[in-house]
């Protein structure tokens, strides 16, 4: 059922007051410190059942423009939102494991728990960091790195109080395979490198937000396209076997798309930030980080691992490896709670990777995608879990039926009031669109209804989505004259950057203990 507004008021109008009937799980987003005029807007044209306004006085004649009048007040709008700030939050810390797949999301999806979509929305946050910081100006020396330091990542983001530190920075050698994925300068000359694209972050909760979580949280978060959906046509839509890429898996019949396992081991000796593959620095950080907070800090630990798009498909292909090398799991034998949260992902591998990736490494998935999006439609557009039961076992043996993993949050653009009519599908696939459908999501068939306060005017950050009468120009988020300084002699220059960091000195001895350091040279 869709949450309750109640907006009292009395005679003369000296105050207004909201609440909102449905809990908050989390602090409020940083990026939406205040309400914002599309919001009081939904807010104030929704109609009852959702929206109820109550007055002392049964002959009171003021009407709803008035209502608007006393909202623009700032004094008002700032009671408004501290009134909806206060509301008493759930707590996630007696029900994180719920949250996070223990009963495979039963019951919560619909109607929709508030608890379980501001997680959603939370952990889309954090995959969204990764499109926000990632530099892809053709004219830039840092093209295709983070813009950001490791050291200073969510703060520059404006992510500070989400109570999380990046531990370390995800590269990844340029991928012939999937070319359009990667992001060059147009030169080669004084640029940062001329292999290596950033692909995301892990990062650790501190203590403050670990207490408020119920446990040490870790997040794997993987950066997805940056281009528009060209990479679609780039999958070679053909499956190979995973152990066929060292991971340690028993059925040679498990099998993933080819471009997805490369981008994720491919590595370049040659290159200072992809001298390790994708697969080695994930794995030798979050074992690291596992073993420190679950043995010697005797901690409960979870891994939650995020994405979008490209970055989805990453995002499936190593928790699955995190599972099966055993990585999440300590010398004292405890073992971190794995979840995935995937946004608008294509599908990853074989029927035997579903079966091993749910029943045999007991992995949480749960993906949320628009219906009107391509992207969670390929690879096997012909073959997969959709098809009759008949044919799916004829064509498992192909190396073209595919199958999706874990449990799927529909959503539908076409329901949202602020969006218009279009036939770019990239928006269809925008995450910050994603988002926004989640905020306003609480079940099929129930009305659309913004619920934690998020701010609508993201949805235009890098597309063009909302309905022009809101004002919010498409494609707005961008630096200061593109990241331009003026020097002391009066010109105008890219500043130089914090050095980048690359890789911890003891990855050598993580990968050895992990069993992949074998006939390596260093």
């Amino acid at each position: 059922m869709a949450p309750l507004y109640s907006i009292h008021l009395s005679p003369s109008f000296p105050s207004l007051s909201f609440s909102h009937k449905s809990s908050l799980s989390s602090p409020p987003l940083s990026r939406s410190t205040h309400l914002s005029p599309l919001l009081k807007t939904h807010l104030l044209s929704t109609k009852a059942p959702t929206l109820v306004y109550s007055t002392s006085k049964s002959n009171n004649n003021n009407t709803l423009s008035s209502i608007v009048d006393q909202l623009q007040e700032e004094e008002e709008e700032e009671e408004f939102y501290r009134n909806y700030d206060q509301e008493p939050a759930e707590k996630l810390s007696e029900r994180w494991s719920e949250i996070h797949g223990r009963d495979d999301w039963a019951g919560l999806l619909d109607p929709m728990d508030p608890l379980l979509r501001s997680e959603l929305i939370r952990y889309g946050e954090f995959a969204q960091a990764c499109y926000d910081a990632f530099d892809y100006d053709p004219f830039s020396r840092y093209c295709g790195s983070s813009k950001y330091s490791r050291r200073h990542f969510f703060e520059r983001l404006g992510m500070a109080s989400f109570g999380y530190d990046v531990t370390r920075y995800l590269y990844a050698t340029s991928n012939f395979k999937i070319p359009k994925f990667f992001t060059r300068s147009v030169s080669d000359e004084h640029v940062w490198s001329q292999r290596a694209n950033w692909m995301g972050y892990i990062a650790v909760s501190n203590d403050a937000e670990t207490a408020r979580l119920g446990r040490r949280d870790i997040v794997v978060a993987w950066r997805g396209t940056v281009t528009r959906l060209e990479w679609i046509a780039d999958l070679m839509d053909y499956l190979r076997p995973v152990s066929e890429e060292g991971i340690p898996c028993p059925d040679p019949t498990v099998k993933v798309e080819s471009g997805f396992i490369d981008l994720y081991t491919d590595k370049d000796p040659t290159c200072r930030f992809c001298k390790y593959s994708a697969r080695e620095q994930v794995l030798t950080e979050v074992r690291k980080l596992v073993e420190f907070y679950g043995d010697e800090r005797g901690e409960e630990v979870s891994v939650t691992v995020t994405g979008h798009s490209l970055g989805s498909a990453l995002a499936m292909l190593s928790a699955y490896d995190l599972a099966e090398t055993g990585a999440i799991m300590t010398p004292n034998g405890k073992r971190a709670w794995v979840t995935i949260f995937s946004f608008s992902g294509p599908r990853v591998g074989n029927g035997r990777f579903k079966e091993r990736f749910e029943k045999v490494l007991g992995l949480k998935a749960l993906r949320v995608l628009n219906v009107h999006d391509p992207v969670p439609k390929v690879p096997g557009m012909f073959f997969n879990e959709q098809v009759h039961e008949f044919v799916r076992k004829f064509a498992e043996g192909l190396p073209w039926s595919y199958h999706h993993v874990g449990v799927e949050l529909v959503l539908d653009h076409k329901r949202s009031p602020f969006l218009k009519e279009t036939s770019d599908p990239s928006c269809y696939h925008n995450l910050e669109a994603h988002l926004h459908l989640l905020d306003g999501y609480h079940g099929r068939g129930e009305r659309f209804v913004l619920a934690t306060g998020r701010d609508p005017a993201l949805v235009n950050k890098a597309c063009d989505f909302l309905k022009e009468h809101h004002l919010v120009p498409p494609f707005w988020r961008q630096d200061e004259n593109k990241g331009m300084v003026r020097a002391h002699d009066g010109r105008w220059m890219q500043p130089e950057r914090q050095k980048l960091d690359d890789h911890p000195h003891d990855m050598h001895h993580h990968l050895h203990r992990l069993g992949l350091a074998e006939n390596r040279e260093f």
